[in-house]
């Protein structure tokens, strides 16, 4: 029979184990339980094609938050935006959907503006830039010829 000693080992074993699987999930998933050092705010784009949940928001190139959720509202998509909260965003900030590459994924690219009213928690990026799809230009420039 086994002792008590190596019970509790291996229950201690055991939990260390589910512990780092549900680190490491999370890490990889790009995850976390607690938003804390996020703010929220939201753009409402005329389309957001090929832009996913989770997807980045970047300034200047560098990473500064992640698309949170992207739910449909009156015909417009509307983009919950997950942002650090060490960054300040003026209220005439543009919101624009980019590409990485030429074929690459969909992200946000901030531009922030002069104003001094900043967006706060739960505040609203009015000015934005939809999504370009290539297949509406090339559908464009055959039908036009």
């Amino acid at each position: 029979m086994f002792s008590r000693k190596t019970e509790l080992s291996a229950g201690i074993f055991m939990i260390l184990g589910i512990v780092a699987l549900i680190y490491l999930s999370m890490s990889l998933g790009n995850l976390s339980l607690f938003n804390s050092g996020y703010y929220s705010a939201t753009a409402q784009f005329d389309s957001v094609t090929g832009l996913r949940k989770g997807a980045s928001i970047e300034i200047a190139g560098v990473e500064v938050g992640k698309v949170g959720d992207i739910v449909l509202d009156d015909d417009m998509a509307l983009v919950y935006m997950q942002i650090l909260k060490e960054i300040t965003l003026s209220s005439d900030t543009i919101a624009s959907i980019r590409t990485k590459g030429i074929i690459g994924e969909k992200y946000i690219k901030l531009t922030p503006g002069g104003d001094e009213e900043l967006i706060e928690d739960g505040g609203i990026i009015i000015d934005t830039e939809s999504s370009i799809s290539i297949e509406e230009l090339i559908g464009k420039y055959i039908f036009e010829q």
